[in-house]
């Protein structure tokens, strides 16, 4: 499938946050700080999702 550069942008900035919130995940192990951190990172590959779905839907480039 090809995508444009505002596809490309989106998707890099939420696998950034994603990252993010995993690493911090895996240096607090065992901790609540952890758990949430991963709770996010979930949550936030489930907005990624719903973004692109919606990009590509509205995108003359990527449709």
């Amino acid at each position: 499938m090809k995508t444009c550069h505002q596809f490309k942008t989106v998707r890099a900035e939420y696998e950034r946050e994603i990252g993010f919130m995993l690493a911090h995940s895996e240096r607090y192990a065992g901790r609540p700080a952890a758990k949430s951190s991963a709770k996010q990172a979930a949550s936030a590959k489930q907005r990624m999702a719903r973004a692109l779905n919606s990009h590509v839907g509205r995108c003359p480039e990527c449709g």
